[in-house]
């Protein structure tokens, strides 16, 4: 477990590069030979891998003009991860495989358009007690957008992951869930099929961390994520 030695150049080093990975330990940096998983992945992780491949496929067929058009749009939008400085900001591309995903999630996966990248409206969503049903939970969110600010626009993209009562989050356990419904409605609907085979257990009542993401229908795109904790009973 070699330690890393600062030089003039570089004082600290974080991550992976080639073959191997900096890490900290007890307020010092050391460097490994870094680890290769042989793990193939779940269906749903391959099957989100092949969605992947197919944007960046379809990103190569774009015209040089059109990409550009991307690249332009893309120079207003900042990333979903830090730093949250509003200096940085995406690339064409990235925009473009958002988009991609987006549609994809819709049920409507094909080639987007170059589409200006507009703020989403302030929302707040509120889940509900759920039912189950055949096999499936179907929990009840209620989403709050102005009605000016074209609610109808939008469809709530949920990560979900079930617990017992009173236990933390885990990231890694959450599951994508599209709710049924527009934004616009009295209430949409999450539906999680097999909820008792994904999360290991039955239980009357359930803690339910959630991430709340919207989805424009019209560009793909999606807005920051809030992340909220409910109790809520299942009968």
């Amino acid at each position: 477990m070699p330690a890393f030695k600062p030089s003039v150049l570089f004082d600290d080093a974080y991550g992976s590069i080639g073959d191997i990975t900096f890490f900290h330990r007890y307020g010092k940096c050391f460097y490994r030979k870094r680890s290769h998983s042989a793990y193939p992945g779940t269906s749903a992780q391959t099957s989100a891998l092949d969605v992947h491949r197919r944007a960046l496929a379809a990103w190569r067929t774009v015209p040089h003009g059109i990409q550009k058009m991307w690249n332009h749009y893309a120079m207003e939008v900042e990333p979903h991860k830090p730093p949250f400085d509003h200096l940085a900001y995406i690339s064409g591309q990235n925009l473009f495989v958002s988009a991609y995903h987006g549609f994809y999630t819709l049920g409507d996966e094909h080639m987007p358009s170059p589409q200006r990248f507009v703020k989403f409206p302030p929302f707040a969503a509120a889940l509900q007690d759920a039912r189950k049903e055949n096999g499936s939970l179907i929990i009840p969110a209620v989403v709050s957008i102005h009605k000016n600010l074209c609610p109808e626009k939008y469809r709530l993209l949920t990560k979900v992951q079930l617990a017992e009562p009173g236990k933390g989050c885990h990231p890694g356990l959450m599951r994508n869930f599209l709710a049924d419904g527009y934004c616009s409605d009295d209430a949409v609907f999450i539906v999680i099929p097999g909820y008792r085979d994904i999360w290991g257990f039955e239980l009357g009542q359930y803690q339910v961390h959630v991430r709340f993401i919207l989805l424009d229908i019209v560009t793909g795109y999606r807005s920051q994520y809030q992340q909220n904790s409910f109790l809520i009973s299942a009968r």
